[in-house]
């Protein structure tokens, strides 16, 4: 059986608190940064916009560092807007931290999943593979692919990790036959 494959549909959303309207979603939108030189010394930002006023906020990815300290390449990305930086600054953890967001991944990610034949020897081994590092929780997952409910999935599968852990890496689980 080919493996599930969980991929990223959309950039998630920020959940961050807009100090104009108090909604608490933000959107990096298309990844555009500010760059802005003090004499020898750069200060960079990704430019975020609120969801319901639209106000530009400011998180910073580089204060007062020397230009000579980036890459060229990266620089160079900044300047152009390139959006792999975008996505990598997203995902950063410690960026993440430093700015006060976390990520909201409701609706931003879809399941590629084969459907389980029921004439098929039983028990049924399927792995799960993330093509982005997505965090969902493997029973939700599961039942989300297999059409079950979650009470149904913790009765009828087998898993190496722990299906209510929030996890963003492959695993496998083995679905048993119903009663």
């Amino acid at each position: 059986m080919p493996p599930w494959v969980v991929r990223r549909t959309r950039p998630p959303l920020l959940s961050l608190r807009c100090v104009d309207c108090g909604s608490q979603s933000a959107t990096a939108g298309e990844g555009r940064f500010r760059v802005n030189a003090n004499g020898r010394l750069l200060d960079v930002w990704l430019l975020v916009g609120c969801v319901s006023c639209d106000r530009t906020s400011k998180l910073t990815v580089h204060e007062r560092v020397p230009v000579r300290s980036l890459d060229p390449a990266e620089l160079h990305g900044y300047l152009v807007n390139d959006p792999r930086p975008v996505a990598a600054l997203l995902l950063d953890p410690l960026f993440a931290r430093r700015n006060r967001f976390t990520l909201d991944w409701t609706g931003a990610w879809r399941l590629e999943a084969t459907p389980v034949r029921l004439d098929q020897a039983w028990p049924v081994q399927v792995a799960v593979v993330f093509a982005d590092p997505v965090p969902v929780r493997p029973d939700r997952l599961i039942a989300r692919g297999l059409g079950l409910s979650r009470n149904e999935v913790s009765r009828r599968i087998k898993c190496e990790v722990p299906p209510r852990r929030t996890r963003n890496t492959g695993f496998t689980f083995t679905l048993l036959p119903g009663d």
